[in-house]
């Protein structure tokens, strides 16, 4: 028998711990709003033109003249304006991270910009040489461009849930003292009861007091089909009503609200860091001081083989800017931001980061049976009586007063087929919970126990095997401590069941049954869904042991459970995944969440947790691979072969970079079609 328990319900927990991850480049200018950006790219972008025009070597290459009595000063003072008004993002961010003593990228694009502007205007004072005016204000025009398309990138895929909070309705059809009547749903209470007419959004999570429709979840869990919703059904706010008129009963409002869990959940992700985060972190800090370290050597190499100082400092501020570790402060950030949110969008929450890359590592995963391969809505088949002194109504009429006090599938059972038959449910006493074994209590002045067959065999009581050929769930019901009869209830296997075992054997991960029911239930669903074992008579308290012992044999484990008394066993697991958590989203222990109970969902996670993965390697390595190719062209490897790189072009390949390792992070969102 699965075991028998009373659903005491998720405790509700604010996770997070909100860390800030300012180490990582693309955060020091997370202060400049994305309009900023944008509007410093156009106005300096404008200026340049005249810069352009104005400088000596570009009329050289075009071939025409423009000169004018104090040209120079003109064009140094429209550059000047470039390099505080357009540079100032990055000069800002140079100064934060040296008075943080994080020297980052920020850093290297402010050294690069100040030393470029600060030799060109010492020229322009009477230094001899060649100014360098229009490549600092081409990199700069090239370097807000690249953080526009960047910050426009990371915000789009960590907003898209702040969006549909928005999309939420303002008003709400309140009805009260039977008239309606529209009110804000920032004034609801919870308690309050609201109408949803055909076609409306849910505006709140609530229950359904009257009517029934389907209701389209999609944007919100996953669940590609409409939803049918009837009496005591759960709604969430942001769902899509059919075309049914609903009335619901307010069950949580504001920041306790599903949505604004789930996007707390989503932010709490994408800011916590995982190990795959934290090393690109350090990889960007130790490639920025490579790049300072190259610049400088670069310099003193080309001025100590003779040649002029104006080439030497071009080559130095090429390797700064084209060694900028951008691409590799950006590669993990917004493949995280990017999971985290469309995960979300699948019904698949993530609240342990490191947890889901390590998805890719796992080698077995124990699927607990009932509501999860199974469907859970066990129907009552059959009441057996082995006491002559009582019917069948009387047992259930006994049994459902304990059973009344539970929520577990059997319970659920039960109670519907007593409603059915119209049996009245008696008042019971002394009620108890028996953990993993069933329920006791008094009822019409009788000792009722409603048990499985483990506490039977505790408890050294003789009871009667069910048919060899049965593989449903049995429920004994003992009177002052002797059977006096049992219930046999039965069970559907899932069909989405069968393609997510087929999934992960294609993936090469063993895959086992876990349950309290007995050998013969558990043969019988492992055998017909082809899995690779099970493990059958198994307590809650027990869960726990049989994952050490599989980690004991050296397998990377995943542990699927209902979040209440699979909570020890969830919480041991290498990956923990709560299932069927509906709108509780703070399932205490696990390590990600399924809002559906549909096992698919497990398999896709699994395989998009090792894409999620792939995509941080693609990016770093991209990101790496980049720079050892970028840094000797940029400081000159190739100059007797008369191939060099001015700053411009590099800051156009390193703008190019990023972009690479973008759009290579979108792609994973069709790893979750």
């Amino acid at each position: 028998m699965e075991q028998h328990t009373s659903h005491s319900g998720h405790a509700h927990h604010e996770h997070g711990q909100h860390s800030d991850h300012s180490e990582s480049g693309h955060d020091k200018h997370a202060g400049h709003n994305v309009a900023d950006f944008w509007k410093r790219f156009i106005i300096c972008s404008i200026v340049s033109v005249p810069v352009l025009a104005l400088s000596h070597m570009i009329q050289q290459w075009l071939g025409f003249e423009l000169t004018f009595a104090g040209d120079k000063y003109v064009l140094a003072i429209l550059s000047t304006f470039i390099f505080f008004y357009g540079g100032y993002p990055f000069l800002k961010g140079l100064y934060d991270e040296v008075k943080d003593n994080a020297i980052g990228m920020m850093t290297l694009i402010g050294v690069a910009i100040t030393v470029a502007w600060a030799y060109s205007l010492a020229i322009t004072f009477g230094l001899q040489g060649m100014d360098f005016y229009w490549e600092m204000a081409t990199l700069i025009d090239i370097m807000l461009i690249g953080h526009y398309f960047e910050m426009k990138s990371v915000m789009g895929a960590s907003r898209s849930l702040e969006l549909l909070v928005k999309m939420m309705p303002s008003t709400a059809h309140h009805i009260k003292n039977g008239h309606i009547h529209d009110m804000l749903v920032s004034e609801l209470r919870i308690g309050d009861m609201v109408m949803v007419k055909p076609g409306e959004k849910v505006p709140v999570d609530g229950i359904v007091t009257e009517g029934d429709s389907y209701v389209d979840e999609s944007m919100l869990t996953g669940e590609s089909k409409p939803v049918k919703k009837e009496k005591n059904d759960k709604v969430i706010g942001g769902a899509v009503n059919g075309n049914g008129s609903l009335t619901i009963k307010v069950t949580s409002t504001g920041k306790d609200s599903y949505l604004n869990k789930v996007v707390r959940l989503v932010e709490d992700a994408q800011k916590v860091k995982s190990r795959t985060q934290n090393f690109a972190d350090r990889a960007a800090k130790m490639l920025t001081f490579v790049a300072l370290g190259g610049g400088v050597l670069t310099l003193v190499v080309w001025l100590l083989l003779g040649f002029p100082f104006v080439f030497a400092l071009e080559r130095m501020v090429t390797v700064m800017v084209i060694s900028c570790p951008h691409a590799l402060g950006l590669a993990v950030p917004l493949v995280v931001a990017i999971s985290t949110s469309i995960s979300a969008q699948k019904g698949l929450l993530i609240r342990n980061r490191t947890a889901f890359e390590n998805a890719r590592l796992i080698s077995t995963i124990i699927f607990d049976k009932t509501g999860t391969l199974t469907k859970g809505s066990h129907e009552l088949q059959d009441v057996k009586v082995l006491n002559q002194n009582f019917n069948e109504k009387e047992l259930l009429r006994l049994a459902s007063g304990i059973e009344q006090h539970s929520e577990h599938y059997i319970a659920t059972g039960l109670l519907r087929k007593v409603k059915e038959l119209h049996i009245e449910v008696p008042r019971s006493e002394s009620f108890n919970y028996l953990p993993g074994k069933g329920l006791e209590g008094i009822v019409d002045g009788k000792e009722i126990k409603v048990v499985g067959p483990n506490y039977l065999k505790e408890q050294t009581i003789d009871f009667p095997e069910t048919d060899d050929a049965f593989t449903g769930t049995v429920v004994y019901i003992l009177i002052a401590n002797e059977v006096a009869g049992y219930f046999t209830f039965s069970d559907q296997i899932r069909e989405s069941s069968f393609e997510a075992i087929r999934i992960l054997k294609e993936a090469g991960i063993k895959n086992l049954l876990l349950t309290g029911d007995n050998e013969r239930v558990a043969e019988k669903v492992s055998n017909e869904l082809k899995m690779d074992g099970y493990l059958a008579n198994v307590l809650p308290h027990d869960k726990l042991e049989k994952v050490k012992e599989l980690q004991e044999r050296g397998e990377y484990v995943a542990m699927t459970g209902d979040g209440v008394n699979d909570a020890p066993a969830l919480a041991q697991a290498d990956v923990g995944i709560a299932v069927g958590s509906g709108t509780d989203v703070a399932a205490e222990t696990a390590d990600i969440i399924l809002v559906n109970s549909d096992p698919k969902d497990i398999a896709n996670l699994i395989l998009f947790g090792k894409a999620t993965y792939n995509k941080m390697i693609q990016n770093l390595w991209w990101a790496a691979g980049y720079n050892i190719l970028a840094i000797p062209l940029a400081a000159g490897v190739l100059y007797n072969w008369g191939f060099m790189l001015s700053p411009a072009v590099g800051a156009v390949l390193m703008s190019l970079s990023t972009i690479v390792v973008a759009i290579n992070a979108q792609l994973l969102k069709k790893s979750l079609a």
